[in-house]
């Protein structure tokens, strides 16, 4: 039952993958879902793109099931920052990451052009995956 209300909803407003203004004139993006976003709507978001960064890594990265939690927590942050495409042009730090060696994965971080963009983000997971062992 509920199944055919929410078609009907999708005909009826229509996805568009933009911020656009409604017949009123008020922000709205997707299925007709208003702007700004509440916290639960953001978390929704944050939870999908995860969990889709998550399955893309692990399917381009044969190793990562074998790398240690503190190594994966820092590539699934990149993974969601950067998306897996760019993540994957990190030839050398995965590279490392294979290896095991992660003080050389952190230097390879360092050594881009994502790492002078983020700040304070790129330092943390920096020191994170040093740590790694």
């Amino acid at each position: 039952m509920y199944n055919n209300v929410l078609e009907e909803l999708k005909r009826d407003e229509s996805f568009v993958a933009h911020p656009y203004n409604d017949s009123l004139g008020i922000p709205t993006i997707g299925y007709g879902t208003k702007l700004p976003l509440d916290e639960v709507e953001g978390e929704l978001l944050l939870e999908k793109r995860f969990n889709d960064a998550v399955s893309e890594v692990k399917k381009n990265i044969s190793f990562f099931e074998d790398l240690p939690e503190c190594a994966k927590e820092v590539i699934l942050n990149m993974a969601y920052n950067l998306g897996v495409p760019r993540l994957l042009k990190f030839k050398r730090m995965l590279k490392a990451l294979e290896v095991k060696d992660y003080r050389a994965a952190a230097k390879e971080m360092i050594d881009s052009l994502w790492y002078r963009q983020v700040g304070n983000r790129a330092s943390r997971l920096v020191m994170k995956m040093s740590q790694c062992v």
